[in-house]
């Protein structure tokens, strides 16, 4: 692997990671083995941290190719809890509301997941990155302020019930860049007339890379070690 010409790792970012914490550890440790200060290392695609899955790591000039695989098709599988809602749509903030549930059928359900395929409009969740005024939408959360969001418009090409429990309903997402799944449980769960977030979320797939090609991250930098230990002599950069 030569990290400074350019290599793309395909990483399953663990549960709690921020996207930058994976990044953080695979960049300390190229800098560390290669005895270097400067090298490029980036991601394409955000996770938020409660979500695990495929993410893409680019190393050197390969960074350049980071907006390419922004995008390309996402496939997700998501876990919702109907019947309660929390502010960030997620586990990261408690549950705010709680609604009735006995209505919702798996008919109710088959009837209610079209409305969400092909092109759609989308709030962007209040606890998002999406900035306004040049400053995230978050920030403006966490401090108790409310910004109007814009929809935006997004592609999504199938959602197929993988399994339904009440309270519970597990779905597949095939979506464009920018789709918030987030998001998108907060509008099934109105669209169901009860309320609903996301308990458990994956990206399974990028474009062509699927899960089963991810390195965990332990693995990977081991193997970064030992590939460069192994096949490079390591080189000293100074930091001009």
């Amino acid at each position: 692997m030569d990290f400074i010409k350019g290599e793309v790792l395909y990483v399953a970012k663990p549960l709690n990671w921020t996207s930058f914490n994976l990044v953080s550890k695979i960049r300390w440790k190229l800098h560390k083995t290669l005895k270097m200060k400067k090298l490029k290392v980036g991601h394409a695609g955000t996770l938020d941290p409660l979500a695990t899955g495929v993410m893409i790591i680019c190393t050197g000039k390969a960074t350049k190719l980071i907006e390419s695989f922004q995008y390309q098709t996402k496939e997700y599988i998501a876990t919702l809890e109907l019947g309660a809602t929390t502010p960030s749509f997620d586990l990261e903030l408690p549950v705010d509301g709680t609604f009735p549930t006995e209505h919702i059928t798996r008919e109710l359900i088959d009837k209610v997941i079209p409305q969400f395929l092909g092109e759609i409009w989308q709030v962007p969740p209040a606890y998002s990155a999406v900035k306004v005024d040049g400053k995230r939408a978050y920030d403006y959360a966490r401090d108790g302020q409310e910004v109007e969001l814009k929809p935006k418009l997004l592609v999504i090409d199938e959602i197929e019930v993988l399994d339904f429990s009440l309270p519970v309903l597990k779905i597949k997402v095939v979506c464009s860049k920018g789709t918030y799944i987030r998001a998108l449980a907060r509008d099934i769960g109105l669209a169901l007339e009860s309320g609903a977030h996301l308990i458990a979320l994956e990206r399974t797939r990028i474009g062509k890379v699927l899960l089963d090609d991810c390195w965990q991250i332990e693995e990977l930098v081991q193997h970064i070690e030992q590939d460069i230990l192994k096949n490079q002599n390591p080189i000293i950069q100074s930091s001009n």
